[in-house]
């Protein structure tokens, strides 16, 4: 029986593939969650960012998608930049709090304030409620989505980069900034979770792939806004089409995104996002004792 999402939720869920959770983070845990991100980036201001950091993540050109960097990120907490950060030479021409892209993608399973929040009660009785039988937290990332030149996230699922047979991957996506129009908020395909990835991104080699299902585009006069507060939760499933525009305003807009699959599913051997044994992945409970 539900214990977190009420009958209109759970139907709204089932019908259109994501529910808005309002004031599902507490102010102070926003706050505590965005000094959190702040601290990171003063060490990276002050100490530098680490060798091989200066990656590009980009859903329209897919540069990083053959980068070490990025394809070895699983199990560690690594910094990814805007395009706009630098300048033809290579140059960083934007400040280190404007120029990230985001973080990832195991920051719920190393930070210390994250790694907390992702695992809290009201995260394993949301999962509950979405029907998950062994939640297993698969990747995380701190989006920022900065002032100016925060870069378009193309129309996609991310069923289609973290494929499980079935189907089980759920995200849950974290207003830390008030997300408008204006500044990039998610846009949603409402119902299109039911109609199936149309494409799938995966790893051959050293470097990856991206397989065409469906060659149908998506009808992006069918995306709506989902403008929401900060300390919002959208819970949406792994198959739902979402796009979220370019940031060209003076307001941030940072969010937190945790994904979900299910250990009773399996997690296909050529993802991407592969995790080294030394940090397997595991649900909400506290990390297994040492013996």
């Amino acid at each position: 029986m539900p214990r977190f999402l009420n009958a209109e939720q759970i139907d709204h869920w089932e019908r259109y593939g994501y529910a808005v959770l309002s004031d599902f983070v507490a102010p102070a845990v926003v706050g505590a969650l965005r000094a959190r991100v702040d601290e990171i980036v003063s060490k990276y201001v002050e100490e530098g960012v680490p060798d091989g950091a200066a990656t590009v993540f980009s859903t329209t050109e897919q540069t990083h998608a053959q980068d070490t960097w990025f394809l070895e990120s699983a199990d560690v907490v690594r910094p990814f930049f805007e395009n706009g950060a630098f300048d033809s030479n290579g140059h960083q021409v934007v400040p280190m709090e404007l120029a990230l892209n985001k973080l990832g993608h195991a920051i719920h399973d190393l930070d210390p304030v994250f790694g907390p929040f992702s695992r809290n009660d009201a995260m394993a009785a949301l999962a509950d409620d979405l029907g998950f039988v062994e939640p297993l937290l698969l990747q995380s990332m701190v989006i920022f989505k900065p002032p100016r030149i925060g870069s378009e996230v193309v129309c996609h699922c991310d069923h289609s980069f973290l494929w499980t047979e079935p189907q089980t991957v759920v995200g849950f996506w974290f207003a830390l900034d008030n997300a408008t129009v204006e500044n990039g908020c998610m846009w949603a395909i409402p119902g299109g979770h039911t109609k199936g990835p149309r494409t799938r991104f995966r790893k051959v080699g050293h470097g990856t792939t991206t397989d065409l299902i469906d060659e149908t585009p998506y009808d992006m006069g069918d995306l709506v806004p989902l403008e929401v507060e900060a300390g919002t939760c959208i819970a949406f499933h792994g198959c739902l089409p979402h796009w979220s525009a370019p940031n060209t305003s003076d307001q941030p807009r940072l969010a937190y995104t945790l994904h979900l699959i299910d250990g009773t599913a399996e997690y296909l051997s050529d993802n991407w996002l592969q995790r080294s044994s030394n940090l397997p992945l595991r649900g909400f409970g506290p990390l297994p004792e040492a013996r």
